[in-house]
């Protein structure tokens, strides 16, 4: 499967879409609405290098963490102690430079003015 983008409105919104339907199966008693597709869409897609397997093995270990810690939540702090796969651990520099130089966003516009 083809990595997700974020250089259109269209990936951007698929993006989104695949956080919110994550969120939705999330067992953790501190998870809140939007704590994936507005709190870290930028930072998961960093890390992610929008690669679904990748994705799927940062939110899974991110879970396990927060279970073990009792914060029952995914943050920014937490899921920085967690080990990705190495090849998304080399592209994430280039994708958090661009994401942090406002020259990309994983938010579509909508999610943006609501946010």
């Amino acid at each position: 499967m083809p990595p997700f983008t974020i250089d259109t409105e269209q990936g951007r919104r698929h993006w989104r879409q695949l956080l919110l339907a994550l969120e939705q199966r999330l067992v953790l008693a501190d998870a809140y609405p939007g704590m994936l597709a507005d709190g870290l869409s930028d930072y998961l897609f960093a890390r992610s290098t929008g690669h679904i397997g990748s994705l799927m093995t940062l939110v899974n270990r991110g879970c396990q963490r927060a279970l073990r810690t009792s914060s029952e939540r995914l943050t920014r702090d937490l899921l920085d102690r967690v080990k990705n796969d190495e090849a998304a651990e080399q592209a994430r520099r280039e994708i958090e430079y661009a994401l942090q130089a406002g020259r990309a966003t994983s938010r579509p516009r909508r999610a943006r003015a609501a946010g």
